[in-house]
């Protein structure tokens, strides 16, 4: 009999570094039924992802470098991952795989870059790069939220990691007799540290409170990756799955650190550096890979460096798909060396001391060098200065370029190789689009809002406080036509007027679940004095005043412009105390034809 192609369940968890497990040597959190799983798994000891969200995420579904792919930041448009990337998910699912997302995708929220245009059929996720960010629903706090359910939002019931994992879990019931590929990108244990209070509460008498919170969300993924082994289990599905536990950058909440980026307290399994840092405690994370039937797992170590890069090469070379001869990955298939290292044998004799790449841009327009590491097995360089042998020092604590020049040489060329190679996209635009067919409309936010700065309003916080940023959104129209604009400053789900203010809400109850030090993200809202609006699309524009009592009923100001197909840029805004302010959420659909019969 002819076993067919193996399933792939891909848990992702967020902001979760390599020391936050207790495999990983952590005295503090309790992770029992990862840290079985890393006792059976084959481990990628020093691999190497981009140091926060979506550009982790970018590379790890298309085998390329993020910053290639347009995604070299978490906000202002730089998270949308570039329409002719050809995703994982796509490849699969063109292979007659089910695809399912359930959490975070961070990858786009607006047609054409949601899941469910980047190959997943079926997805469930929230908005932005974490709940209550500006492109998720409304309110969302953790408990009992709504999400977008194939870009339509749903209520669920239930704390955001359970809801996620009962999802994957009726998924994978529900397409048990085909492959398929189920990703479980959680939120948890990205900020806010909402969770409740009985797993907080394991750790308040040993840590601070933000960290008890942390590790708290820590023990819940864990409790969940038990359900899911043993759901696969259950439905005799284990034995032909490659299930892998990693997470998405360094951590953000299990250590403290000092201007240098060492640890003063907390654990960080001995590395210098948290999220965002070019040290390695900022992209190397854990990855734990079991595959019984494909004679993947056994408790054994891949110490190689490797990459986020790797993944999609790896998971399509198991999986017996083939990549069309137009698509090339920057990672390579590391099957070798995980069949060398299940059979207890070294990495083959012809596997190559490769030279990788990794940074943190968080700018609007990237910069050579910046927060960079160029990696080998042995060499860190750092920024394009700091050289770090990590085979002797593992903390990064001694800069020893000055002793090994043709190290730092060899290591910067290879970064300028790089460094051509990713940058010859940047300044082709990716831009938000509408009109073609399949498109039922976008609503457009702050958070992909493009300026000099990048200083948006990218979270529910910003929009209660009325924060003031200007700037335009990448945009295009696909079809020529008749199109109605929204323009709103808070989300069409709320209903209130535009200059309207919102009184905090009731969460009495919740004040033990919710962080305290993202009370903001839960507050009233400012009023703000609405005085006119404006859209520009391309050479088009369109302008209204907006008198007190418009403003103070009235949910948004509409316009309808006649677009030509083309490339262009969206600007819209609200004219608030005499000066100009960008809306924070945009809706877009065609314009409705008039009654038959009405003049």
């Amino acid at each position: 009999m002819t076993r067919k192609q193996p399933n792939i369940v891909l848990v992702l968890t967020d902001d979760q570094g390599y020391g936050d497990l207790g495999c990983t040597g952590n005295p503090f959190v309790q992770s029992p039924n990862v840290d079985a799983f890393y006792a059976q798994s084959v481990r990628l000891t020093d691999y190497h992802v981009g140091p926060t969200c979506a550009p982790t995420r970018a590379g790890l579904l298309t085998g390329h470098y993020a910053n290639s792919t347009g995604v070299w930041h978490t906000i202002g448009g730089r998270s949308l991952l570039r329409e002719d990337e050809w995703t994982l998910a796509a490849a699969l699912a063109e292979a007659g795989y089910a695809t399912g997302i359930f959490g975070k995708w961070h990858l786009g929220d607006a047609w054409p870059y949601r899941p469910q245009d980047r190959g997943f059929g079926s997805a469930v996720v929230h908005g932005g790069g974490g709940i209550s960010q500006t492109p998720d629903f409304w309110g969302n706090d953790y408990f009992d939220d709504t999400y977008f359910v194939n870009g339509e939002p749903g209520a669920f019931e239930g704390y955001c990691t359970d809801v996620w994992f009962d999802l994957a879990q009726r998924f994978i019931l529900d397409n048990r007799d085909r492959p398929f590929f189920c990703y479980i990108p959680t939120n948890a244990p990205h900020s806010p540290y909402n969770v409740e209070k009985r797993y907080a509460d394991l750790y308040r008498q040993k840590e601070p409170e933000s960290r008890a919170r942390f590790h708290g969300m820590i023990t819940n993924i864990d409790e969940n990756f038990a359900r899911l082994r043993a759901y696969l289990g259950q439905l005799g599905l284990e034995e032909n799955t490659i299930l892998i536990f990693m997470t998405d950058n360094g951590t953000s909440g299990g250590a403290a650190v000092d201007e240098r980026g060492h640890v003063v307290h907390g654990y960080n399994a001995g590395m210098r550096g948290l999220k965002g840092s070019p040290y390695d405690g900022g992209h190397r994370v854990p990855f734990f890979i079991r595959y019984p039937a494909g004679g993947i797992g056994g408790g054994k170590d891949v110490r190689c460096i490797t990459a986020n890069v790797d993944f999609m090469p790896t998971m399509l070379d198991l999986c017996g798909v083939e990549a069309p001869e137009d698509r090339t990955f920057d990672g390579r298939s590391l099957v070798p060396l995980l069949r060398a290292a299940s059979a207890g044998n070294p990495p083959p004799a012809d596997w190559p001391d490769r030279v990788l790449v990794t940074d943190s841009q968080r700018l609007t327009n990237p910069v050579m060098w910046r927060q960079s590491a160029t990696m080998t097995n042995r060499w860190r360089l750092v920024n394009g200065t700091e050289l770090y042998d990590i085979k002797i020092d593992p903390g990064q604590v001694r800069d020893v370029a000055g002793e090994h020049p043709e190290v730092i040489g060899r290591l910067r060329a290879e970064y300028e190789r790089w460094w051509e190679k990713v940058s010859k996209q940047f300044d082709r635009a990716i831009p938000l689009a509408i009109g073609a067919d399949g498109w039922n409309g976008s609503t457009l936010t702050a958070h992909d809002l493009r300026n000099e700065e990048c200083d948006v309003p990218w979270n529910q916080g910003h929009i209660r406080a009325g924060h003031v940023s200007r700037g335009h959104w990448e945009f295009r129209v696909d079809a020529p036509g008749t199109y109605a604009f929204e323009l709103r400053r808070w989300p069409e789900e709320l209903g209130y007027a535009l200059s309207a203010g919102i009184a905090e809400p009731d969460i009495e109850w919740r004040r033990d679940l919710i962080d305290r030090e993202d009370w903001s993200l839960y507050e009233g809202g400012a009023a703000l004095s609405i005085s006119a609006a404006r859209l520009r699309v391309g050479d088009r524009e369109a302008e209204q005043e907006i008198d007190p009592e418009t403003g103070a009923s009235a949910s948004a100001a509409r316009f309808t412009l006649d677009l030509p197909a083309g490339e262009t840029r969206l600007e819209a805004s609200f004219t608030v105390n005499g000066g100009e302010v960008s809306a924070y959420y945009v809706s877009v659909n065609r314009a409705e034809p008039p009654d038959e019969g009405v003049p």
